[in-house]
């Protein structure tokens, strides 16, 4: 179901060949949408200049060549050769149709590729914090999108789970046992337990000995030590997971991909680097310099990927981790949803990982790049004690001021189903707040604005959907199914009619905008602006008291597609569709 921008744009190229020559169809025809019509097309200033003419007089030759019979009612030249071009209300009808009788809604899938998607990468034995928020949202949101493009997406959720600090939490389970109380705060309370274990560690010198012993004894894989720190990654696990299940989060236990992966690869990865002369060892240490990356004065800024005391840091990791998701997984574009300050690292990363080979031309490397959330202050969201806002207690502040929104405005519903939406609206609260801003720009958390009914929240796109559901609900029949011979068949009348025809027209494209640009407060604008189209036909055109059937079932049948592509839209963002509010 192409849109009207997907229309249009083939015919004013072949239009343009027709009149200048096959060697000018590659002239882009911008579509943008305008004051004076439904679009307005500008090729005839680009053009200008390589065929030497007026571009007034380049439109209106273009014009004459355009055959829009059954797509435009009206076509213009204005200003200094600007085209404006009105939309046929039959065409529009019947594009609108034929997206509601798909059911893909007009999203067309895409060739597939495999897309290896890296986000959320919490820590062992460490609290999930609002910094994870983003890197969560976006990263599942992007990965429903592009599943549903047809790409073949796999997770990984790099976590944390190796280093110096697990022979400290080793020697801490030891001390509290396995099974005990204190052991299954990582299940709750990571941060407890973390604590816990470097105040043993720091307040006693033979700790401290044992906790360092330990950490070479997980490096060297002694059984015993391995076994000890399975037991903690799988406490974190119900952690994670416990997480993931209250902002339903697509990542399981399968997606998985910790540093302790790629352990026994870091040496090859040195060696290899070493014997290709990308990387000379420096001071001790094994760095690979990158003309591209200089500091102050010029001087080279090294990628450190085997320290001097022999140990690998986060580089060779990531190193090991690029290499082994185009080799083995056969990545056709890797994404990371990672922090905006790793753009450095991740730039140092992806250019070595080039020259080494491990990176060919042809497979995309993105670093999606994640800005910070604020607190009212403007700076990074914290706790009163100055601590980072733990990500749990984040989303139960959400759903808690949902359910005060609810208790206020719908005393009728049952406890039971006030809890169930409280939920719904307060996790699609955060999630839509978060995604509606670029992903890379920072924002304010403001609670009570994010559960607001009003503006450009996810309640209110929410509230929108739930209205169409109560309409359904009033005429006595399901969503979707006509009530006669006409059934689904639409008419465009009203001015209302036309805009909200028009903006669910721009569904598939929108997705697709997502799916290769990487941002979902794309999506999110598209939903907002639909709900409000949708809410001002709402009041302009009676749906249950239209003035005849044939508009009463035109009407359901807008109201029908309005609603799912509302429904698919919310769900590609991760956000639950309530079926009242």
């Amino acid at each position: 179901m192409p849109s009207p921008h997907d229309t249009l744009a083939p015919l004013l190229s072949a239009a343009i060949a027709t009149a200048f020559g096959d060697e000018h169809r590659d002239a882009d025809p911008v579509l943008r949408p305008s004051q004076f019509a439904d679009l307005q097309a500008n090729f005839a200033l680009p053009l200008a200049k390589r065929l030497g003419m007026p571009p007034r007089e380049i439109a209106s030759r273009v014009v004459a060549e355009l055959d829009l019979a059954g797509v435009c009612s009206g076509v213009d030249v204005s200003g200094p050769g600007f085209v404006n071009l009105t939309l046929a209300d039959s065409w529009i009808a019947s594009a609108v149709r034929a997206v509601s009788d798909d059911p893909r809604l007009g999203v067309a899938a895409e060739q597939e590729r495999v897309v290896v998607l890296d986000y959320s990468a919490p820590n062992v034995a460490k609290e999930m914090h609002v910094g994870h928020l983003r890197t969560t949202v976006v990263g599942d949101a992007l990965a429903r999108t592009l599943e549903h493009l047809g790409h073949n997406v796999i997770r990984q959720n790099h976590v944390g789970d190796w280093g110096a600090n697990f022979g400290m939490l080793v020697e801490h389970l030891l001390a509290v046992g396995e099974g005990s109380e204190a052991a299954r705060l990582v299940e709750t309370d990571p941060n407890a337990f973390y604590q816990a274990a470097r105040d043993a560690s720091e307040s006693d010198p033979e700790v401290m000995a044992r906790a360092r012993a330990r950490a070479l004894a997980l490096q060297e894989r002694d059984p015993e030590t391995v076994r000890l720190w399975t037991y903690l990654v799988d406490l974190a696990k119900h952690y994670f997971n416990g997480i993931y299940a209250a902002l339903d989060i697509t990542l399981t236990d399968a997606d998985l991909a910790g540093e302790s992966t790629y352990n026994d690869a870091l040496p090859g990865v040195c060696a290899e680097l070493e014997a290709k002369g990308i990387a000379t060892v420096s001071d001790g240490a094994l760095c690979v310099f990158l003309p591209e990356f200089t500091g102050r004065e010029g001087k080279p800024v090294p990628l450190i990927v085997r320290k001097s005391d022999g140990g690998y840091g986060y580089a060779t990791t990531d190193l090991a981790t690029i290499r082994h998701r185009v080799e083995d997984l056969g990545a056709d574009r890797v994404l990371y949803v990672v922090g905006a300050p790793q753009s450095l690292h991740f730039q140092m990363i992806f250019a070595t990982a080039r020259v080494a080979g491990w990176l060919p031309d042809d497979v995309q490397v993105v670093h999606v790049q994640i800005g910070n959330v604020l607190g009212e202050d403007r700076k990074i969201l914290r706790t009163r004690e100055g601590k980072a806002l733990r990500l749990g207690a984040l989303v139960d502040e959400a759903v808690d001021a949902a359910r005060g929104v609810l208790d206020e405005a719908r005393p009728d519903l049952d406890p039971g189903t006030r809890h169930t939406l409280a939920r719904q609206i307060g996790v699609g609260a955060i999630k839509y707040a978060d995604l509606s801003v670029a992903h890379d720009s920072e924002y304010v958390f403001d609670l009570l604005r994010m559960v607001s009914l009003t503006g450009n929240t996810g309640p209110y796109v929410q509230y929108a959907a739930a209205r169409v559901r109560s309409i359904f609900r009033s005429a006595g029949v399901q969503i979707g199914v006509g009530e006669g011979e006409e059934a689904r068949r639409i008419v465009i009348g009203d001015p209302a009619e036309r805009a909200l025809a028009l903006a669910l027209l721009e569904f598939g494209s929108v997705v697709r905008g997502v799916g290769s640009e990487l941002e979902p407060h794309r999506l999110c604008a598209y939903l907002f602006d639909l709900a409000q189209t949708f809410s001002a036909f709402y009041e302009a055109c009676p749906v249950l008291k239209a003035p005849d059937a044939e508009s009463r079932e035109s009407r359901l049948g807008l109201c029908a597609t309005t609603f799912r592509v509302m429904e698919q839209g919310l769900a590609l963002l991760g956000i639950a569709t309530p079926d009242q509010m």
